[in-house]
């Protein structure tokens, strides 16, 4: 009987409509719980973390769904690019800058930047070449110098959210601050540099041109900082002349947020680097912003770094 009905629900999913999209949006959650508990039980675990729990969850209910489907679906929601970028991607980042170790970060702030910077130049240059060699001996030969810079971009942007899960920042403070500094400025960097390299012009290749990206690059890199820092202070000034909070401490969490909202849209109306943007946004709202605001803002604000958490486990799963 049940088979029966989660087969019925399967079909009704892939057929479209309001019904299909409440029952996907229902198996979703019920997922996300699942693995918000067994994330939980697992946490003494040396061997397997959250992380690894929402992959294997992940893919243990699409192989059920393709199966019960007769290998017609293996998905209960289409995952939308356009939407990750625009609504989820902000606040993820902007709750790592408001959360990171403003200490450890900077103190460690040449080696990050040398790491999540100069790191990803010499990994393009190592990638683009391999490509370039590479390529021609399998038969893809039809691509020009700007496309094997690309593809070196593109192959040099890391993530670093999986080895984050299994360092403990409590424990390896330093270690916790390297990786995931690094790998805010190395998605960061391969933006903008992906970016620059987008608006080289392969018919007029110069011996400058590698000065011209790397001058193309400091100066997206400068502004999309400098506009984050600029948003950030002006947020905390504003909190502190207007004293929102003798109103209504809901208006302090919404300028913050929304504010920073702003400076990802902002950055990328602006065709600089949103991600950086935000995220130096974040760093100054919490060592600025968050002493001007009201305690009941503050408790606030814990409330909502949780739906920021259950945002991050729905992009793992």
């Amino acid at each position: 009987m049940a088979a029966a009905l989660w087969e019925a629900a399967v079909v009704a999913v892939s057929t479209g409509g309001d019904s299909s999209t409440v029952f996907s949006i229902c198996v979703f959650t019920a997922v996300l719980c699942l693995c918000l508990v067994a994330g939980h039980l697992l946490e003494e675990n040396k061997w397997v973390n959250e992380s690894i729990t929402a992959l294997i969850i992940g893919c243990i209910v699409g192989a059920f769904i393709f199966l019960l489907s007769k290998g017609k679906n293996s998905r209960i929601l289409t995952f939308d690019e356009q939407l990750f970028f625009i609504y989820v991607l902000p606040p993820i980042i902007f709750n790592a800058g408001f959360q990171v170790k403003k200490k450890q970060f900077f103190h460690n702030f040449l080696t990050i930047m040398s790491f999540g910077v100069f790191g990803v130049f010499i990994s393009v240059a190592i990638v683009s070449a391999g490509c370039y060699w590479l390529f021609p001996k399998v038969g893809f030969g039809k691509l020009d110098a700007v496309d094997y810079l690309a593809l070196g971009v593109i192959f040099s942007s890391t993530d670093t959210v999986c080895t984050l899960q299994v360092i403990s920042q409590d424990e390896t403070p330093r270690l916790y601050s390297l990786v995931f500094g690094e790998g805010v400025v190395n998605d960061a960097t391969s933006v903008v540099l992906f970016n620059a390299i987008k608006n080289i012009d392969i018919t007029r290749l110069k011996g400058g041109v590698v000065l011209k990206v790397i001058a193309d690059f400091l100066y997206l890199f400068a502004t999309s900082t400098i506009l984050g820092a600029t948003i950030g202070l002006s947020t905390a000034y504003v909190l502190r002349a207007l004293y929102f909070g003798r109103h209504s401490t809901d208006r302090e969490v919404a300028l913050m947020a929304l504010m920073a909202y702003l400076s990802y849209m902002l950055a990328e109306l602006l065709s600089l680097s949103g991600i950086l943007t935000v995220f130096f946004c974040g760093i100054v709202m919490s060592h600025y912003a968050w002493h001007n605001v009201t305690e009941s803002s503050r408790i606030t604000t814990r409330y909502y770094r949780c739906c920021l958490y259950v945002a991050e486990l729905s992009v793992s799963l």
